[in-house]
């Protein structure tokens, strides 16, 4: 079969014949993969970056896609963490990692939407008690992730979004989305600015990490009215940065907690288990989803081609 290849954590992957993946258990079955989502997480994978990574090479990236089987039944998969991912021809679906999908489904929509969908409405719906009416803050919204975190926000019922990054053009589009008010990252008064607009956010959603975290952290806390009111602070991605300095004070002088949320921080189980309901949302175009297709002869130019605000890369066989 054709496939993406990473033989070097240097390069981007190639389009070539590799073996054909062999289903190994009673719940593993071959699919022809229609759609193949480039997200963040599968370009860490292919440049060995990626926390989970053990390696290993020559690798097929690809985390998730959407299949279908021999007998015409149309599939989400999320992929086990191997050398074997899922930007092929075709690759191994497990029943227990998969959602059966409508016949009339969009390949390109759910490949494109469900993983950096899943970062924000697994930590809303299973890290922490989200109740409607409460609100939340969004760092990193112009990212693909951050735009349906706002929207992912909105659809569980809360009563205030705020969404902040660095792009102008971008935090348009967030608002386009349903963002009450966004917050530019430019100028030495952004985390002030940042801080008053944020108010007593109760969650946030932290797709940056790194010195944009340590500025907002501190100033969020002082513009609380109340510091005793609960806020959850929900790492996902480190898009700007692995690291911070977390001074001890503010665990002290404020009701913080931070958590994370991803692959470890919860069961594979707990996971998938939030797969349908998900789908269901992008299924029924309740998400707005903007995929760009690229085939697969042509993965190795997908790895830098440039997308406009809101856009993701689906690799199709």
């Amino acid at each position: 079969m054709r496939a993406a290849v990473v033989r070097s954590f240097d390069s981007p992957p190639r389009c070539e014949e590799f073996p054909a993946p062999v289903p190994s258990g009673s719940d593993e079955i071959l699919v022809d993969v229609l759609a193949a989502g480039l997200h963040p997480r599968v370009r860490s994978a292919a440049d060995g970056s990626h926390y989970t990574s053990d390696g290993a090479l020559p690798m097929v990236p690809g985390i998730d896609a959407v299949g279908r089987t021999a007998q015409g039944e149309l599939l989400y998969f999320v992929a086990p963490d191997t050398a074997l991912g899922t930007m092929a021809e075709q690759a191994v679906a497990d029943r227990r990692r998969a959602v059966a999908l409508p016949a009339a489904t969009d390949p390109l929509a759910v490949a494109a939407a469900m993983n950096p969908g899943m970062s924000s409405w697994v930590a809303l719906r299973r890290r922490v008690a989200f109740r409607a009416g409460g609100s939340v803050l969004v760092l990193g919204a112009t990212g693909s992730a951050g735009q349906l975190a706002v929207q992912i926000a909105k659809h569980l019922g809360a009563a205030r979004v705020v969404g902040a990054g660095r792009d102008p053009e971008r935090l348009r589009l967030v608002e386009d989305l349903g963002a009450d008010e966004v917050v530019a990252l430019r100028g030495g008064d952004a985390f002030a600015r940042l801080g008053k607009a944020a108010g007593d956010v109760d969650v946030v959603i932290d797709y940056l990490w790194g010195h944009p975290t340590e500025q907002a952290m501190p100033a969020l806390l002082k513009a609380r009215t109340d510091r005793s009111k609960a806020l959850t602070w929900i790492h996902i991605g480190s898009m700007a940065g692995q690291e911070i300095t977390l001074p001890s004070a503010l665990l002290r002088a404020a009701n913080l907690s931070l958590m994370g949320s991803g692959q470890g921080s919860l069961t594979t189980a707990g996971i998938v288990a939030e797969l349908p309901s998900l789908a269901e949302q992008i299924t029924s175009g309740a998400l707005t989803v903007n995929p760009v297709a690229v085939p697969l002869a042509e993965v190795e130019q997908a790895w830098t081609r440039r997308t406009t605000p809101g856009q993701r890369v689906v690799v199709t066989p």
